[in-house]
């Protein structure tokens, strides 16, 4: 059965729950056999104020907060839209501390298979030569197609789906000769941006023979 990935984006009215911040829209991209499947996005309405510069910059104001659903049920929601899904983000440390703080909030049980992979931790490996890791700065890199409004949720999980999808092409195309016909799966690309740029085909290598012994393990087992 095919992968699914689920790729994330919040705006927010701060830099993280600690210092007070919290979501204002959410929007979700599943992934899957090398396209985009599906999408979610709402704003949420959670009582916090949003100050004057994240609404110029993000154009949310308090205004359109009024009548947004309320932050738990749409944290429910994604929940049950992304259920079973490893997840990727742009910038996967700021996502991954609202997506927690969020679902703890809303009463949502961790899923298990909720873990992270950081689309800007693997840009650092994987394309040293682009000015820098940003994602509008990668997105005109690579030609990706322009989704919209930078920092409005879905427009930013449209624009990182789209560049994970091109890891995934550009992995599966550099690493050929290791990959044979695995597909470059989420565990792979969490296996890649913890790896040292120069041990990139190692990591892939022993990926690669660790998903086979698995395989032939599972096949002796039935």
């Amino acid at each position: 059965m095919s992968e699914t990935i689920a790729v994330i984006d919040f705006e927010t009215t701060g830099m993280s729950p600690q210092s007070g911040g919290r979501a204002t829209e959410i929007a979700a991209v599943l992934v899957r056999d090398g396209r985009v499947v599906d999408q979610f996005q709402s704003l949420m309405q959670t009582g916090t104020w949003v100050p004057p510069f994240i609404e110029q910059l993000t154009g949310i104001s308090n205004a359109m907060l009024v009548k947004a659903p309320p932050a738990d049920a749409v944290m429910r929601e994604l929940a049950s839209f992304t259920r079973g899904c490893p997840l990727v983000a742009h910038n996967a440390a700021f996502d991954r501390g609202f997506w927690h703080f969020e679902l703890e909030r809303a009463g949502c049980e961790r899923d298990p298979a909720h873990e992270f992979a950081c689309t800007v931790l693997l840009a650092r490996r994987l394309y040293p030569e682009a000015p820098n890791c940003k994602l509008g700065t990668l997105a005109r890199y690579h030609a990706l197609p322009d989704t919209g409004r930078a920092h409005r949720a879905l427009a930013d999980a449209q624009t990182t789906a789209h560049l994970l999808l091109r890891m995934q092409d550009d992995l599966a195309q550099r690493y050929a000769a290791e990959l044979g016909s695995m597909p470059v799966e989420h565990g792979l690309l969490a296996r890649l941006q913890r790896s040292a740029r120069t041990a990139l085909k190692r990591s892939v290598q022993d990926y690669a023979k660790a998903r086979q012994s698995h395989g032939q393990a599972l096949l002796h087992a039935n």
